[in-house]
């Protein structure tokens, strides 16, 4: 039996799915789990309340798909690092009911981007803000007994696995550590190098591909069409241990999209179940 269970984030399904419908393919298309995203408004943000999230949780569990963990992009506009005290203070309330909407869905991790890197914003200066962020944070991820788990992104920013670690053991709880994307790397290192050297920290790992030919954001693409180590990342994850989800991050296809989620539930599997 596999030590991996395979994911896919709701935002690879057309923005039209309602909740249950996503739940439904998920399970149809072959994934083991579902990661779904706290939006500033909508089916889940700030304003939904613990009953509605436990409601759906529910409904993943009579569908017999699970919730691996609950993902965000609200970081990207309210940054832990802005130069605006007042949109800090937003950000880690952003982070709170994040918490507590990933503790209500019964989930024990969330996606967090822990900072961006910008003209106005120095990277020394975007670490000490990050790192006094997660350090409040934390005793609020504990209590709700859910991680917050950063991940390395396109955002000037932790660029080195070194200071990842070093900044995940600087705040010094069990309930922060890492959210891996494997394909998010490729731009600048190598997953399996990350891996190894952030070992138990990883909380969860995300997957896409990336093309190196072509080098923006425009390589991105579903896995096994570009240029992932996928058996040296499966082999890295197996020495440290890590038997969480692997969910895929992706754009999937824009026609015939149950087609596409089908296509990357048997890549995932082929890699990381076979």
């Amino acid at each position: 039996m596999s030590i991996f269970k395979i994911g896919i984030n709701r935002w690879t399904m057309p923005s039209n799915w309602d909740l249950k419908t996503c739940l439904r393919v998920a399970k149809e298309s072959g994934f083991d789990s579902i990661e779904f995203n706290m939006d500033f408004e909508g089916a889940l943000s700030p304003a939904t309340d613990d009953a509605d999230a436990r409601a759906l949780r529910r409904e993943a569990d009579a569908i017999g798909v699970e919730l691996s963990s609950l993902s965000t992009g609200v970081y990207w506009q309210k940054p832990f690092t802005h130069p605006d005290p007042k949109v800090r203070e937003e950000s880690l309330e952003l982070c709170r009911h994040q918490l507590r909407l990933a503790q209500a869905m019964g989930v024990d991790a969330i996606l967090v981007v822990p900072g961006v890197v910008t003209p106005e914003t120095p990277y020394d200066v975007a670490y000490e803000r990050a790192e006094t962020a997660l350090k409040q944070l934390a005793p609020e991820a504990e209590r709700r007994k859910v991680a917050i788990a950063i991940e390395n992104v396109w955002n000037r920013f932790l660029l080195s696995p070194l200071e990842m670690r070093q900044l995940v053991d600087s705040v010094g709880s069990a309930y922060v550590g890492v959210y891996f994307d494997a394909g998010n790397i490729l731009a600048y290192g190598y997953p399996q190098h990350w891996i190894s050297i952030l070992g138990s920290r990883i909380k969860r790992v995300h997957v896409k591909d990336f093309r190196a030919d072509i080098g923006n954001i425009q390589g991105f693409t579903n896995p096994l069409q570009g240029d992932v180590p996928w058996l040296a990342v499966r082999a890295a994850l197996e020495a440290i241990g890590y038997t969480g989800y692997i969910t895929a991050e992706v754009s999937g296809y824009r026609l015939f999209p149950e087609l596409g989620l089908r296509h990357i539930a048997d890549a995932l599997r082929t890699v990381f179940q076979s």
